[in-house]
């Protein structure tokens, strides 16, 4: 990832509830680039982006936040191991899609829940 430490500085600069609807917005991008069969590079590195932005968020997170959010790195490590193949199968990017946007919306449930205002 190009820029790592930029974008790590400047992710850090905001406050945790827009840290987190940042990572929601990136897990939404996720489900939208899944969808499309051209899509593979962007899930790629969307995907190796919000992990970083997990590693970089979970220790200033309430315990409940950060549980989730290691759970879900977890999750998106798997996915990016298993993506070089799953890109080529319809179905399987139509499951990282609906899981993605679950994902999304459960991580913008947290970002409101530590104070984030749509």
């Amino acid at each position: 990832m190009k820029n790592r430490e930029a974008l790590r500085e400047r992710y850090l600069a905001d406050a945790l509830p827009v840290r987190l609807a940042g990572l929601a917005a990136d897990l939404s991008r996720v489900a939208s680039s899944a969808r499309r069969a051209s899509g593979g590079t962007a899930v790629s590195a969307l995907l190796e982006q919000s992990q970083l932005l997990i590693e970089w968020t979970a220790a200033d997170a309430p315990v409940e936040t950060a549980e989730a959010l290691v759970n879900l790195q977890v999750m998106l490590a798997l996915w990016q191991r298993a993506w070089p193949e799953a890109q080529h199968s319809a179905s399987q990017r139509s499951v990282l899609a609906a899981q993605a946007k679950q994902w999304s919306d459960q991580v913008l449930g947290h970002a409101e829940h530590v104070g984030f205002k749509q």
